[in-house]
């Protein structure tokens, strides 16, 4: 269960309006108000539920590092690259390094297009090359490194991509020519080609 969907909040939530919302539903599930009623065992596990999620998110602000403003600090490793200092969206870091790609997309996506910098640009790089977009994930890369050339973090992952665009490393090959290198086809004529080529061959050979 989401602990701020819990808590009826935006991860974006300040520390004061996640108290606040913590508070409020304190005060309404709490035991004392339903003594003698059928509705005590319901109240009493939301109230742990509302508990455990409060915990989770303020604990989770602690290792992270929240400010005041709702601006997280945290880091993130893909396994090539690590960040590390300040940063806007800890807490979208911290869902991609659980496999949730798809809450820090919608948290990216929330973002104005005018707030959007180049660790923006990096991190929705990041989800959109776990969910398998390699492409996608290039230009979102390739941006953020434009707008900040010397961050190593999003050169490491642009170089892995470009590796991975090239065919190497298990990646694929985007070679459109004809000819057949030993790489995967990706155009379907080079591929017939191929076939065609082999097909005469084999009977030059006979």
């Amino acid at each position: 269960m989401d602990p701020y969907k819990v808590l009826g909040v935006s991860p974006d939530a300040t520390d004061d309006e996640v108290k606040q919302a913590y508070r409020k539903l304190a005060k309404k599930y709490h035991p004392d108000r339903y003594q003698n009623s059928p509705l005590a065992e319901s109240a009493s596990e939301k109230m742990k539920e509302i508990n455990a999620a409060y915990d989770q998110i303020t604990n989770q602000r602690k290792n992270g590092g929240a400010s005041a403003s709702g601006s997280y600090y945290g880091s993130y490793s893909d396994g090539t690259a690590s960040g590390g200092g300040s940063t806007r969206f800890g807490n979208v870091r911290i869902l991609i390094s659980q496999g949730n790609y798809s809450q820090a997309e919608e948290i990216l996506n929330s973002v104005p297009s005018t707030e959007r910098d180049a660790e923006w640009y990096y991190l929705m790089g990041v989800v959109v090359y776990h969910k398998g977009w390699l492409e996608e994930a290039n230009n979102y890369i390739a941006t953020a490194c434009s707008m900040d050339p010397g961050n190593a973090e999003y050169r490491s992952m642009y170089n892995r991509i470009q590796a991975q665009r090239r065919g190497s490393g298990g990646g694929y090959n985007v070679s459109t020519g004809s000819g057949c290198t030993g790489h995967i086809c990706t155009d379907v004529c080079g591929c017939l080609t191929c076939l065609l080529c082999m097909n005469l061959c084999n009977r030059s050979g006979s």
